[in-house]
Order: structure tokens, then C-alpha cells, then sequence
């Protein structure tokens, strides 16, 4: 089977993408730090620890597998600590990627698949965003994946690397075989941190903001099922295979939820009541944040399967009742 070298495979999305790639016949090799990865996770083909700092481990390990594609999650993704420390993710992110994307052209793996973010757009509230959509970053992380994209662009003019770019919006749900799921340390995405709520792990979900123009009042959000995320990743690796061009695709369903809505479909999903505090608005947090994924659904034929609201929740609290990681 061909290898495909996942950086961050040990992380949320990471994980997931490397059983996707395992079921359509590749091997995921996972490159992974483990400052947020958990090497429970890494179930589906070999690990390697390291750095994307360290270009002679990264020479290494392409030397040793030979792989046919690259696929890029490992990042710091914070936006908060971005804004607090963006030396941090320029060195991590920028530095770390410019790193890989130079030994994979110095090893001849000249397909790249590289997980991007909405957060390249910057605040256009309450317009649908597709890949023509001007980037303005207001952050240091949306900057430094930006940036990135970037670099792939001048690899691809000068070398010939060839590229694959999804830039996607709030990811949710898990394995609904649990043998992977999301775990962060510290959470901060809504649905764990509400499940979390729900089984009293934590005294509350705080509703950042509840007089937004929306019918509820609180922010909208479009949620994509990580499945159906790595799905596309997956097809974007064979797009690279197939000889096709480099190309953006946004990821989303094309609809949002509010925070509301998700609370409401928890209680659905759960019988449970979601204890909950109001709080105010968080600076930088736009009304209504929705992806235009029509170029990946007729260009790619992705097509999601699992993003509807309460089998996101219902996959997410089968992990939470059931998986778990030790570090």
C-alpha cells in the first residue's frame, strides 16, 4: 500500500483522517509532537514522534517511507493565544510548515494536502463565504495558516508542487465506531464543552452573547462531521493523484446552527438539560459564520453524510460516554 504522511495524525482531525485513509487502501504514517496529540490515537498505520521544527528528523522519516502524498494538520490553533502570542504561531506554524513543505520537495513527494481555516477570511458577517471571498486575517493564527497557503502557492510555481487546499469551519462529531474522537486539553469547542456540561464535568456552558440579530439571538455557526471532513481529504489526495490542478475548497454544509439550536438538539439527543450561564459577546465573534462548499461537492463530488446536527451530537456523546485518551 502507498504511505501517506499525516502530520498531526495524532490529533482530532489527524486521527480520523488516518482510518479514512486506511479504509481507501493507504497507510497513514503519523508525524506527530504530542503537545496536544494522543498517542492512543494513532491506530492505523505507524508512528513517528517529532517536530516539524526538526528538519533532519522530517528528512528522515521521508527517506524511510517514501510517501506518495503529504497531508498537513499539524498546527496551533488558539485563537485566543494567537492574539496573546503571535510569535508563537508564526514559529509553529509558518516556520514548522515552510520546514515540511521544503523536505517533501527535497524527498520528491510533490503531492500536498494542507488543512486550512475559515478564520483566512477574517469578519464578513452574515455572507455566505466561498474560496473568492477576499482573506483578511484578524489573528495570528488565521494569519499564519494564510500564510502558509501562500508558500504553497510559491512551491507549486517554482517546483511544481502540486496542492490541495480546504479551508473549513467548525468540525464536530466522532468515530461513530469510537475508535477515535476529540479530546482536548484545554476544551474549547462548543459541543464537547456543552457534553462535558451535561455530565457535570464542568459547572456550566457560558452562551457568549445572547442579543445578536438572530432569531434566538446567539451566533450561527456552520458544522461540518470530521468524517465527512476527511472524506474530503482523502479525495483531495486522489485529485493530486489523478494529475489535477491545485485548488481551494471550502468545507461546510451551507447552513448554520445557532448556539441555541445545539443546545436545543442536545437535549433531544441526551434526555439531559444543558446547564447554562449567559455571558457577553467575545471580541472578534461575528453574527453568522456559513461556507459556500459548492466547488467541493461538484469539482471533488464531495457530498457530507453524517453533518446533520443531532448525528454530529449523538456521535460526539457516544465518545464522551465511552473514549477516552491517557497521557
Amino acid at each position: 500500500m502507498e504511505n501517506v504522511l499525516v502530520t498531526g495524525g495524532a490529533g482530532y482531525i489527524g486521527s480520523h483522517a488516518c482510518k479514512a485513509l486506511k479504509r481507501a487502501g493507504y497507510t497513514p504514517v503519523t508525524f506527530d509532537s504530542l503537545v496536544t496529540g494522543w498517542e492512543d490515537s494513532v491506530k492505523f498505520g505507524p508512528f513517528e514522534q517529532g517536530d516539524l521544527l526538526d528538519r533532519a528528523r522530517l528528512d528522515a522519516v521521508f527517506a524511510k517511507y517514501e510517501p506518495v502524498a503529504v497531508m498537513h494538520f499539524a498546527a496551533l490553533s488558539q485563537v485566543g493565544e494567537s492574539m496573546k502570542e503571535p510569535g508563537l504561531y508564526w514559529r509553529n506554524n509558518v516556520m514548522g510548515s515552510l520546514n515540511l513543505i521544503e523536505a517533501a520537495v527535497g524527498a520528491g513527494c510533490m503531492n500536498f494536502v494542507f488543512s486550512s481555516t475559515c478564520a483566512t477570511y477574517g469578519e464578513h458577517d452574515n455572507v455566505v463565504l466561498d474560496e473568492e471571498t477576499p482573506q483578511h486575517p484578524i489573528n495570528a493564527y488565521g494569519a499564519s495558516k494564510q500564510a502558509v497557503e501562500e508558500i504553497l502557492k510559491n512551491f507549486g510555481e517554482a517546483y511544481g508542487l502540486r496542492h490541495v487546499i480546504f479551508r473549513y469551519f467548525n468540525v464536530a462529531g466522532a468515530d461513530p465506531e469510537g475508535e477515535v474522537g476529540e479530546h482536548h486539553r484545554p476544551e474549547t469547542h462548543l459541543i464537547p464543552i456543552m457534553l462535558e456540561a451535561i455530565d457535570g464535568q464542568r459547572d456550566a456552558l457560558t452562551i457568549f452573547g445572547t442579543d445578536y440579530d438572530t432569531p434566538d439571538g446567539t451566533c450561527i455557526r456552520d458544522y461540518v462531521h470530521v468524517c465527512d471532513l476527511v472524506d474530503a481529504h482523502v479525495l483531495g489526495v486522489k485529485w493530486l493523484e489523478n494529475g489535477k490542478g491545485n485548488r481551494v475548497f471550502n468545507l461546510g454544509t451551507g447552513s448554520g446552527f445557532s448556539v441555541r439550536q445545539v443546545m436545543d438538539q442536545s437535549r433531544v439527543v441526551t434526555n439531559k438539560e444543558v446547564p447554562h450561564r449567559e455571558g457577553p459577546r467575545r471580541p472578534g465573534d461575528c453574527t453568522k459564520l456559513v461556507s459556500g462548499s459548492v466547488r467541493a461537492e461538484t469539482e471533488l463530488g464531495w457530498t457530507p453524510q453524517r453533518s446533520s446536527l443531532d448525528m454530529m451530537i449523538e456521535d460526539a456523546y457516544r465518545w464522551h460516554r465511552t473514549g477516552s485518551y491517557q497521557k
